[in-house]
C-alpha cells in the first residue's frame, strides 16, 4: 500500500468517526508539519502552539478535502496558518516572499513542474472563484475575499467586521458551502 493510499485509508477512518486513525495522521505528520512552521516562525514554543491549530484545521477541514496529495494539502495549511501568526505579530515580510514561500512547499509536494498551461487553469479557476463570489450573500463573499485573496487573518477581518474570530470562522464555513454548491451548478465540479 502506498503512503497515498494509507492516507485516504486513514481520512476514511475519520470521517467514520474513528479519532485513533486522526492520531495515526498526526503522529505521521507531527515531524513535517512542525519542519514547516518552525521554518516560519524560528521559534519552537509558538510552532508547537501553531502546530495544534493546524491539526485542528486539518481535522475540521477534513470532510472537504479533495482526494489529492494530501500531504501537500496539510503543507499549505501549516503554512498559511504560519503566516497567520507572522501578520499578527505585526512581521514586516514582502507580500512575495510570503508567496514563494508557499510556492517551494507546493513545488516539493508536486510530482511535476507547472506549466504555463497549469498556471493558465489556475487563474482561470482563481477568476471564477471571484465572478462566483458575487453570486453569494455579501457577508460571505465580503470574508472569502479578505481571507483567500487578500490574505488576512481571522483576526484581521474580525476587527474589521467588527464581529467575533469565531463568526468570521462561520462565515467562511458557510462561503464555502455555498461556493461549492454553486461550482457545481455550473459545471459538476470542484
Amino acid at each position: 500500500m502506498t503512503p497515498q493510499d494509507q492516507d485516504i485509508e486513514l481520512i476514511k477512518q475519520v470521517l467514520s468517526g474513528d479519532n485513533r486513525a486522526f492520531e495515526k495522521i498526526v503522529d505521521k505528520y507531527k515531524g513535517y508539519i512542525f519542519a514547516i512552521i518552525l521554518n516560519f516562525t524560528k521559534d519552537q514554543k509558538e510552532a508547537e502552539n501553531i502546530a495544534q491549530e493546524v491539526f485542528l484545521q486539518i481535522y475540521i477541514s477534513l470532510p472537504e478535502y479533495k482526494i489529492d496529495n494530501f500531504k501537500g494539502w496539510i503543507g499549505r495549511i501549516a503554512a498559511n496558518k504560519s503566516i497567520d501568526w507572522l501578520r499578527s505579530k505585526k512581521a514586516k515580510f514582502k507580500e512575495q516572499l510570503m508567496k514563494n514561500a508557499i510556492e517551494v512547499i507546493d513545488r516539493q509536494e508536486s510530482n511535476y513542474e507547472k506549466t504555463p498551461e497549469d498556471m493558465l487553469i489556475e487563474k482561470e479557476k482563481l477568476e471564477k472563484v471571484h465572478r462566483l463570489c458575487k453570486s453569494i450573500p455579501h457577508i460571505y463573499e465580503n470574508v472569502i475575499i479578505k481571507f483567500y485573496f487578500e490574505e488576512k487573518s481571522y483576526e484581521e477581518i474580525a476587527e474589521e467586521e467588527n464581529t467575533t474570530v469565531k463568526t468570521i470562522a462561520s462565515r467562511l464555513y458557510r462561503g464555502r458551502i455555498m461556493l461549492r454548491e454553486k461550482w457545481r451548478e455550473e459545471d459538476g465540479t470542484f
